[in-house]
Order: structure tokens, then C-alpha cells, then sequence
């Protein structure tokens, strides 16, 4: 089973959300932050990287957050709770469209992935 991860990164009670930019299917709707695990490369380091890469940002990873959700025949997404190391770092927008911080009512101001909807409800508990 290949694995891609998310990072559900709280800052106060604000969940950071990205806009896609591409591909075209997909541009325009949000998502979590995160990316593929890598052969060798553990679930909590591809988190890291992908957050480094998409954010310019390091991350410290929690716990899980909700159920794995499929994707695809043998592709899940894997969500994981997440924190900014550095509480003045300010994420960039590298490799989508835009970021936002949304608070629980926010949530449902932007149209989400299909993968990333159904984590709504666990994602709503996480900014309690």
C-alpha cells in the first residue's frame, strides 16, 4: 500500500489549508499540505520534507488524524496533526496557488479535495 501523507498544521485554533494550482482537474480546490512517502523514507520524514518543500517551513508531527482514506486502489491518504517549529515562521505558497488559515467556521468556505472533505468532521475536533 503506497501512502500519501497530510499534514493537518494548527496554529491557535486556525487550520493551514493550500490552494492547487494544477493540474488542471484539481486547480482551484484545497487540500492539506503534503505529498507521497518515498521507498525508504518514513511516513513522519516524507511529512517534514513535503512541508519544507510546499511550505519552506519545518514542522513537528503529532498524532494521526482520522481514518487513512483511500484514494485509489492501493493508494490512502494518511493525515497527521502538525505545529510549525517556529511559531514566527510564515508559510509560503511555493508549489499552489494560495494558503489560508481557516478557523472551524472557515472550514467550509473553501471547496476541498474529495479526500480531504471527508476528514472534515476530525479536522473540526483538532481546532477545539
Amino acid at each position: 500500500m503506497k501512502v500519501i501523507v497530510g499534514a493537518a498544521i494548527v496554529r491557535g485554533r486556525s487550520l493551514l489549508a493550500q490552494q492547487r494550482a494544477y493540474p488542471r482537474e484539481v486547480a482551484g480546490l484545497w487540500e492539506l499540505p503534503g505529498g507521497r512517502v518515498e521507498p525508504g523514507e518514513s511516513e513522519v520524514d516524507a511529512l517534514r520534507r513535503e512541508c519544507r518543500e510546499e511550505l519552506g517551513v519545518e514542522v513537528a508531527v503529532g498524532a494521526r488524524v482520522g481514518p487513512d482514506v483511500p484514494l485509489r486502489a492501493g493508494l490512502v491518504l494518511r493525515v497527521f496533526a502538525a505545529s510549525l517549529t517556529d511559531e514566527r515562521a510564515r508559510p509560503e505558497a511555493l508549489d499552489h496557488k494560495a494558503l489560508r488559515w481557516l478557523d472551524e467556521a472557515g472550514l467550509d468556505s473553501v471547496q476541498w479535495l474529495p479526500a480531504d472533505l471527508e476528514l472534515l468532521p476530525d479536522l473540526r475536533l483538532l481546532l477545539r
